[in-house]
């Protein structure tokens, strides 16, 4: 298949080429500057110029490709709330472009989504509509694709990591030295789902071949990993001080993650293992955690 990828030069986009590549597709990498098309052309893709504030881009890419895989996301967290909201407007118009066709559509959201109301494990069959999480709009949106016969899959993402960069955890770093201090909630007993970046990578391509329409898969390789652990490893590193906190001192430590600091993430995958024969084979969280260059991550 000629595969339609958002995000290719992003931290999991560029992970998920080699993969697709190496299984015989060809690619086609959305690019907004020369240099992401020019970091695409190495990787041996097919450029498509567009960008996320332009949704008939992405339309336009969708119909010259026989699948999507949608993984760019603006991260800036100042801007969250409308981030999510520039997401669902990008799945609906691809959404228009894949109407009428049997072409499948791959979007991202995070494992949190599938919490159940009563709490524990994130599970692929819990969709709740009325989520905190303000990424629910991607769901949302991709739900709608769904209920008009698109073929809708939806991979949700824990923390993923190699040994240079963790999703949330990574940022803990600049927080935790803006304190003097890497810190963790009570008794640190929240725990965070995880997987390495090349494992949730081969979940793509396999949601790409083997998925079913309609279906959300889990890409959590850790179902979880403690907020102490997690803690105690960014000290190591950093060599700051680590400290139990109050429920009333989230702010200062945590600044603009405060609202994450005592989720519980944790993320069932045995689902998402037995549909698609996923089989987790990279480093741990904590492994990378130990062998990241702390003094790079304080320049970055």
């Amino acid at each position: 298949m000629r595969v339609f990828l958002t995000g290719a030069s992003g931290f999991i986009g560029s992970h998920v080429i080699p993969k697709l590549l190496g299984r015989g597709h060809r690619v086609l990498g959305l690019a907004r500057s020369d240099a992401g098309a020019r970091q695409l052309e190495a990787a041996g893709v097919d450029v498509h110029r567009g960008d996320l504030e332009q949704p008939e881009s992405l339309a336009s890419g969708v119909a010259a490709a026989d699948a999507v895989i949608h993984c760019a996301f603006d991260h800036n967290f100042a801007t969250f709330f409308e981030n999510t909201k520039k997401d669902e407007r990008n799945i609906a118009a691809m959404g228009e472009a894949l109407e009428g066709t049997h072409k499948p559509i791959l979007i991202t959201s995070g494992v949190g989504i599938g919490t159940p109301l009563n709490g524990g494990s994130a599970t692929e069959d819990v969709l709740n509509p009325q989520h905190a999480n303000p990424r629910i709009a991607t769901e949302l949106a991709g739900a709608a694709l769904t209920a008009r016969r698109i073929d809708v899959r939806t991979i949700r993402l824990p923390q993923v990591h190699d040994a240079t960069k963790a999703g949330l955890i990574t940022p803990l770093v600049t927080e935790g030295r803006r304190a003097g201090a890497v810190a963790y909630v009570g008794e640190g007993n929240t725990r965070w789902s995880a997987a390495h970046v090349s494992d949730v990578a081969k979940l793509y391509v396999l949601a790409l071949e083997k998925g079913e329409p309609g279906a959300r898969y889990n890409a959590s390789a850790e179902e979880g990993v403690t907020a102490r652990a997690i803690a105690e490893a960014l000290g190591k590193g950093t060599g700051l001080p680590v400290r139990s906190i109050a429920a009333d001192e989230v702010e200062r430590y945590f600044g603009w993650m405060a609202p994450f600091a005592a989720l519980d993430m944790v993320a069932s995958n045995a689902w998402t293992r037995a549909r698609l024969g996923w089989e987790p084979t990279g480093p741990e969280l904590l492994t990378d955690l130990a062998a990241m260059d702390y003094v790079s991550l304080s320049e970055a």
